[in-house]
């Protein structure tokens, strides 16, 4: 019986044979198949890292960015911003953020130094990963000089409320859509889309709080804060006064009988109050003109049911109908 001779080289398959390809190619498929099922399982990957001081701003900044951003807010919901001091940790959010998005107007001046421990020129005031949300907004209580201390918080060139009207944020997001744009070039038309779509809700439902409210259209009240200029002005109320006499100053007994006297004969309506600031002197003022109290949200988070930029409004346009009630004739 004849023996099989050992195969050589010659007797072996030639390299390049199409079972050889045939292979090749059922492996790389399967190779490919499993790297797009990976691919497909893992999480998406913000493309912009984005550090805002207020939640009101983070809030505008995730309607433009979407799941394109990922968002940190420096100064926790329910914290006076304006007395606000930046934590260790804030250092390393500002270090590391790819965009800084600021309201402005020296309502977060404490920013400043930070940004100059950082020490990156990119993060600076005219630097490519900064954004001063306050640009090109119409400005109230326009001051002049730059920051001042009135013995109180620092305030700056104009009044910083500017959010608190809904109008506004078509102007802050644009200029969120050409930042965001700035390090993710091909998302500008996703960014643009958001934004439109965003506005369009917001539209629809300012239509519902200005009904909601113009019963009340030129009604008085008395607030802590000089917070609700922008606020006032869209749905037409009217503040006369602060609790405060200066921002960060408590009132004196003087400064609560002039209010008492004031509020009386301007036939006030309400006394409008803050989440963060002491309320034992409004409750007060409320009770000797005897009208309600009420605590509003000057921001994104700052009171339930104000989770983001639509509930921020959404509650504060219902608490003022609870509280002032029938339309005084």
């Amino acid at each position: 019986m004849e023996r099989r001779r050992p195969c050589t080289v010659s007797c072996r398959r030639a390299p390049g044979s199409r079972r050889d390809k045939r292979m090749r190619a059922g492996l790389f498929g399967l190779v490919l198949a499993a790297m797009v099922a990976v691919v497909a399982a893992a999480p998406a990957l913000a493309v912009v890292r984005v550090v805002a001081t207020t939640t009101d701003m983070a809030a505008l900044v995730a309607a433009v960015g979407g799941d394109l951003v990922s968002v940190e807010t420096l100064i926790p919901p329910a914290t006076d911003p304006e007395a606000f001091e930046p934590r260790p940790g804030d250092l390393d959010r500002v270090r590391h953020a790819n965009l800084l998005v600021r309201v402005g107007l020296g309502y977060d001046f404490w920013l400043d130094p930070l940004i100059h421990r950082v020490g990156d020129k990119r993060l600076m005031r005219g630097g490519t990963a900064y954004l001063d949300a306050s640009a090109g907004v119409p400005l109230l209580e326009i001051r002049g000089q730059s920051v001042v201390s009135e013995g109180g918080h620092a305030h700056g060139v104009a009044n910083p409320h500017y959010w608190l009207d809904p109008e506004n944020a078509a102007i802050v997001t644009a200029g969120i859509v050409e930042a965001l744009a700035r390090f993710a070039p091909a998302e500008r038309d996703r960014f643009v889309a958001n934004r439109e779509r965003f506005l369009a809700q917001l539209d629809a439902r300012l239509q519902r709080w200005r009904e909601s409210l113009a019963p009340f259209a030129g009604v008085k009240f008395i607030a802590y804060h000089n917070s609700w200029p922008y606020f006032a002005r869209r749905f037409r109320l009217d503040v006369i006064d602060f609790v405060e006499p200066r921002p960060g100053v408590a009132p004196s007994p003087a400064h609560l009988a002039h209010l008492i006297a004031q509020g009386r004969k301007a036939q006030v309506r309400a006394i409008v109050h803050e989440p963060y600031e002491p309320d034992d002197q409004s409750r007060l003022l409320a009770e000797k003109l005897g009208v309600p109290f009420v605590r509003l949200a000057t921001s994104v988070g700052s009171l339930p049911h104000t989770e983001d930029y639509f509930a921020l409004f959404e509650f504060n346009a219902a608490m003022l109908a609870r509280v002032l009630g029938t339309p005084r004739q």
